[in-house]
């Protein structure tokens, strides 16, 4: 099993491989891709994916995006082909503010304001951390079935301490990544999605989840979240701010994006639409509603592809 992905035998097969530029930026080797769109003056988005995924999980939403923005994704720190920070798994950049830190490092380096923030679950909580400490200035951040909120019930307190501990025992991302590469395994986590996934995103999950480096990024980056003092930050976000919740995700209950919304103070412009019959997964499931939802609140219109 090996224990991290490489490029020089990974990268071939992974989803627009001929778009990825590996740029050094605050310490780390991140793994990015880039699409141009239409020209220099379209938007640019900047799509950030959620805990244990990688850019593989836009590899259907970016092209239709990028038919009217230019569109940036990224592996996270210790996700996929980004490399995992130093200090292990107490790295500052795997906290929610560190991480909004190092991913507004990676802009600097490329030069990069986004207009359009798209952030899948945890990815959701990066950006408007961004907005929030005044590192970006977008017109706009999509939550797709945004993770906001600590976990309600008695899960809420336990899962921090538990997540830590996890990660700081020693074998547990190989241990994982072992049971995880088994199908009826990786099968049983992606049905707890809620979402109903192809051939080809069973197989990039299975790489991924497969592998203990991207394990122990993913445990990471878990065990130093800390969404209860983000929600008491909630109230001061100003970005207008749209939230697609799938109606059958089991991952994110989707009333949770409702909740959100009663978090907020005037002037923040935000609202909530519904994506009947999907799970957490949304985008990789219906990449075209989800782009023409996107395009519809930026004011872009939607590529024929969305109709």
């Amino acid at each position: 099993m090996p224990r991290r992905l490489d490029w020089r035998r990974d990268g071939p097969r992974w989803p627009h491989h001929e778009h990825s530029r590996f740029v050094q930026a605050g310490g780390l080797q991140w793994h990015t891709q880039w699409f141009d769109g239409p020209g220099a003056e379209a938007p640019c988005a900047l799509l950030l994916h959620g805990t244990g995924a990688s850019t593989h999980s836009w590899r259907a939403l970016a092209p239709l995006l990028a038919t009217r923005c230019r569109v940036l994704t990224l592996d996270l720190p210790g996700h996929a082909f980004t490399g995992r920070p130093a200090g292990g798994m107490g790295a500052p950049q795997l906290s929610l503010p560190g991480m909004a830190r190092a991913v507004h490092g990676l802009l600097r380096t490329l030069d990069c304001q986004p207009d359009l923030v798209i952030g899948h679950s945890a990815g959701a909580a990066i950006g408007i951390r961004m907005c929030l400490d005044a590192l970006i200035a977008p017109r706009l951040v999509v939550g797709i079935n945004a993770a906001l909120l600590p976990l309600a019930g008695l899960a809420g307190p336990l899962f921090a301490p538990a997540a830590k501990l996890l990660a700081a025992t020693p074998g547990v991302p190989r241990l994982f990544a072992w049971r995880a590469r088994e199908p009826a395994v990786l099968q049983r986590l992606l049905q707890g999605t809620g979402s109903v996934l192809d051939a080809e995103a069973t197989a990039l999950y299975r790489a991924l989840v497969g592998c203990p480096e991207h394990a122990a990024g993913a445990l990471g980056m878990m065990a130093n979240w800390d969404l209860q003092t983000f929600a008491r930050d909630l109230p001061r976000l100003h970005t207008p701010l749209l939230l697609l919740a799938a109606t059958h995700d089991r991952t994110v209950p989707p009333a949770q994006a409702h909740d959100v919304l009663t978090r907020l103070k005037p002037p923040a412009q935000a609202r909530v639409i519904e994506l009947p019959g999907l799970g957490h997964l949304a985008h990789e499931e219906q990449p075209a509603l989800v782009a023409s939802h996107i395009l519809a609140a930026l004011g872009e219109p939607a590529p024929a592809a969305c109709a």
